[in-house]
């Protein structure tokens, strides 16, 4: 069973916070005995996820996890179920809102598993608060600054969409097969989206607003990250996809920059590595986190 679990962020923004543990299912009296250390806390692992994702995107990925680890995925600001404020959608804002939640959800030491934005997220908090993270994980996210051109191009994508979507499977069918910008249909993508839509005005919109979102990624428009990447002192998997954005000389380059850090990447997958490859994302996961936390 989830559970969801209010969260106050930085400057009193209400965020959703899921905790798929398993230790919240009904006892079952047929059950074994619990070992004796059986009470003993978890080990947390906290999801973040990417620029117009929400927590429900990371539910298979927890659920695996959920025997070993409390797995817990949040809705950052201006995402899925949290609030969504004018403002800000400043890197200090998901910062502060990624450690209250650990600390209001007695999560820490944490291991961060970040995608995209949400992996930018987790290695900042690393960086600077390293008390609140045991380890962390860094999936398709680049260090480098992308460029202000990078920007325009967000822009004129959102501008192209064809809203409102009429039903989820056009939804389904435009990002995966019709959107102009893909080279190939990608029947994940559609998936993804149709995830991170909800149904009013006529039709099916996103649950997000297009200027906040590009208020979010401005940050990373215009600068570097490598100097933060440097002071992250925990044990990091930086993974990557073939296709994804994150370039095998960027991602081996952020390897040998961070301290403690280890790599991989998945055949087949794009930026949505979790959910191109689930079984070699999944045995990536779990064989980082047997050796870091266990």
């Amino acid at each position: 069973m989830v559970r969801r679990i209010e969260v106050s962020g930085a400057g009193g923004v209400q965020l959703a916070a899921w905790d798929f543990t398993d230790h919240h299912k009904p006892h079952d009296e047929c059950a074994p005995p619990a070992v004796p250390d059986a009470e003993a806390p978890l080990p947390a692992v906290l999801m973040l996820h990417g620029l117009m994702g929400r927590a429900a995107h990371w539910a298979a990925t927890a659920r695996a996890l959920a025997a070993r680890y409390r797995p817990v995925a949040l809705d950052q600001r201006g995402h899925g179920r949290s609030a969504k404020p004018d403002g800000p959608y400043t890197r200090e804002a998901y910062i502060a809102d990624v450690a209250a939640a650990i600390e209001q959800l007695d999560l820490a030491p944490a291991v961060l598993v970040g995608h995209s934005m949400g992996a930018l997220t987790a290695w900042q908090l690393a960086a600077s608060r390293p008390e609140l993270v045991r380890a962390l994980v860094i999936c398709d996210m680049r260090a480098s600054a992308l460029g202000e051109a990078s920007q325009r191009e967000w822009e004129q994508w959102f501008a192209s969409w064809p809203l409102p979507f009429a039903t989820l499977a056009d939804v389904r069918r435009w990002f995966g097969a019709d959107d102009p910008t893909l080279e190939r249909p990608r029947p994940v993508r559609g998936a993804f989206y149709t995830e991170v839509m909800e149904e009013r005005s006529g039709g099916w919109w996103p649950q997000f607003s297009f200027q906040h979102m590009l208020d979010s990624r401005e940050p990373w428009m215009r600068d570097a990250h490598w100097d933060e990447l440097a002071q992250v002192h925990c044990p990091t998997l930086v993974v990557r996809g073939w296709d994804g954005e994150l370039g095998r000389a960027e991602a081996q380059e952020m390897v040998r920059v961070l301290p403690h850090g280890t790599y991989a990447e998945l055949a087949d997958a794009g930026h949505l590595v979790p959910w191109d490859q689930p079984e070699a994302w999944q045995r990536a996961l779990e064989e980082f986190l047997a050796v870091t936390v266990h």
